[in-house]
Order: structure tokens, then sequence, then C-alpha cells
């Protein structure tokens, strides 16, 4: 495993977005860069800590690389959700 604190990444709103974006349900990676506007590299060397950290799975079908939440995922990602929502409205009151 790397040398990649859990903290390190979900203080930084891209890697946040991504896995809040995988909510939405299993996507190809070019999907999830373009949702996130991420570069295609940037966005697998998150995928890939993610799924070290036991956040996403991967799943081949033929030559696309599809990514979904694992359970753990999907229990952080939802609470990562309700943090930007209560983010963006205190954003509204500046």
């Amino acid at each position: 495993m790397r040398e990649t604190l859990p903290h390190s990444i979900f203080l930084r709103l891209k890697p946040t977005k991504l896995l809040v974006s995988l909510r939405e349900g299993p996507k190809s990676i070019t999907m999830v860069s373009k949702s996130v506007d991420l570069t295609y590299s940037h966005t697998i060397k998150i995928l890939d800590i993610l799924n070290e950290l036991g956040l996403v799975e991967f799943e081949e079908r033929g030559r696309i690389k599809i990514v979904k939440l694992t359970d753990l995922g999907e229990d952080i990602a939802r609470n990562f959700d309700t943090i930007l929502i209560k983010l963006s409205k205190l954003s509204k009151k500046i």
C-alpha cells in the first residue's frame, strides 16, 4: 500500500467529488474524469489510491474498465455528499 493517508486525499475537493460522483452508479474511467474535470491519468492515480483503501473496485467490460463504489465507499461518499451540501449552503451566506 502506498504511504498515502486517507485524510490527505479527502482534504482535496476533486478526489472527494470523484468519490461522490460514483454514487450515481458504476462509470467508465473516462466518464469519471470528465464528470470531475480531471485528466485521465490523474483520475487513474486517484482511483488506484481509492482502490487500495477499499473504497472502489474495478470491473472489466471488454476493453472498458468500469469503476464502482464498495459498500464502505458508498458509506463514505454519502457522508461527503452531505458535507458538500452543507458547505455549499454556508458559502451562499458569505
